[in-house]
């Protein structure tokens, strides 16, 4: 085999590796942006209960929740809220096949009282974050 087709060679198994690299890296921002269900920041919270569970994030005094099913299907009631200290709660309540929300709030330093449901299953935190 001639230098040539040594180079052609490499140069096509260099843009291989490159292009799943990329299309990895697409896939895994994909699955974060799905987990969170669209809240930025770090999970602080995991709050479960039988039919779902509501993942709390905090990031810069702002807090966002996600409740999600545990078994994602038919449209069914689901809903997630958050309610800073001193201020009315912020929530998204309908009929969902997987999760309700996101839902965001500024909280600053002040504690929040997180809320969620899937079907007759609920869950709610107390005032949390303080």
């Amino acid at each position: 085999m001639d230098s040539g087709a040594i180079r052609r060679r490499l140069a096509l198994a260099a843009a291989v590796l490159a292009a799943s690299g990329v299309l990895g890296l697409t896939a895994t921002g994909a699955a974060q942006a799905e987990q969170a269900g669209g809240c930025a920041g770090r999970e602080v919270r995991t709050l479960p209960f039988k039919s779902g569970v509501t993942h709390v994030y905090k990031r810069n005094g702002y807090v966002c929740a996600v409740t999600v099913a545990r078994q994602p299907g038919p449209t069914r009631t689901m809903s997630v809220s958050v309610q800073a200290r001193g201020n009315r709660p912020v929530v998204d309540k309908g009929r969902y096949r997987h999760h309700a929300g996101p839902v965001t709030v500024h909280a600053g330093h002040r504690c929040v009282w997180i809320k969620g449901s899937v079907g007759r299953y609920s869950v709610s935190s107390g005032w949390i974050l303080c």
